[in-house]
């Protein structure tokens, strides 16, 4: 089977499915190359209320291509960066739907997401030990402010392979689920996150990031947004809210 990327929008959750099962559905240079641009896509459609990226079959992504290593042209690693980078600035709510190996540029890529869910026995590991590679320093970064130091240490010293149990302890990963059980889940948590306000959540993601000049912007877009008032009066009436302020459009 080709190596690619397929997507599809359902009830305002885009599923985004990294597919090479034939090699556990390690990221090629195409691949990586082609995130961006798709995430581009989905951000700017007002129907895409949050994104999931998962793998194709019993795995979510062992990494990067290895043979593309050695092929001319730019680095793989740079392309990795720049889609971590697209999928961290995703506008809306993003979570990583795990089964099997989130290893090397598939943990990534998980922790470029907002939240991480797993099955019980999927396996998380960042590998640039293994390869003498340089991990790059945003990346580091970004395990670092989601596991801590001395985790993220831990990690990238030994290029072990941890299970659920020590992954949701350091906060690399926020929900554990028993086999069979991941997907039900996901639709769940995805459903109530798509039903929730855009501009609370636009708002949130980029305050988590450590960007807290922007409280003017966020202050004027609530005013002329609406999504208070109609929050208060669905709550009053009991009834579900219909928020109209797009992340797309804000």
């Amino acid at each position: 089977m080709e190596p690619k990327l397929h997507h599809s929008v359902v009830d305002g959750v885009a599923t985004v499915v990294i597919s090479n099962p034939d090699k556990r559905n390690v990221m090629t240079a195409g691949m990586w190359r082609a995130l961006p641009e798709l995430l581009g896509q989905l951000a700017a459609d007002d129907a895409v209320r949050a994104l999931v990226l998962t793998g194709e079959g019993s795995t979510f992504c062992a990494g990067a291509d290895i043979s593309s290593l050695r092929e001319p042209g730019e680095a793989p690693q740079s392309l990795a960066v720049r889609a971590e980078e697209a999928l961290a600035a995703f506008p809306k709510p993003t979570l990583a739907a795990v089964r099997g190996y989130c290893v090397g540029g598939g943990c990534q890529l998980a922790a470029a997401c907002d939240l991480r869910f797993a099955e019980e026995d999927a396996l998380f590991g960042v590998t640039p030990a293994k390869l003498g590679i340089v991990y790059p320093a945003s990346s580091t970064r970004r395990l670092v402010a989601l596991v801590g130091p001395a985790a993220a240490k831990y990690l990238l010293f030994s290029g072990e392979l941890i299970g659920t149990e020590r992954a949701l302890r350091t906060g690399l990963v926020d929900e554990v689920l028993p086999a069979g059980e991941l997907g039900k889940r996901v639709a769940e948590f995805t459903r109530i996150v798509a039903s929730r306000s855009q501009l609370t959540q636009a708002a949130a993601k980029e305050f988590a990031t450590g960007r807290t000049d922007r409280d003017a912007h966020w202050e004027e877009q609530q005013r002329g947004s609406g999504d208070p008032a109609e929050g208060v009066a669905a709550f009053l009436e009991r009834r579900v809210p219909r928020f109209t302020w797009s992340a797309a459009s804000g």
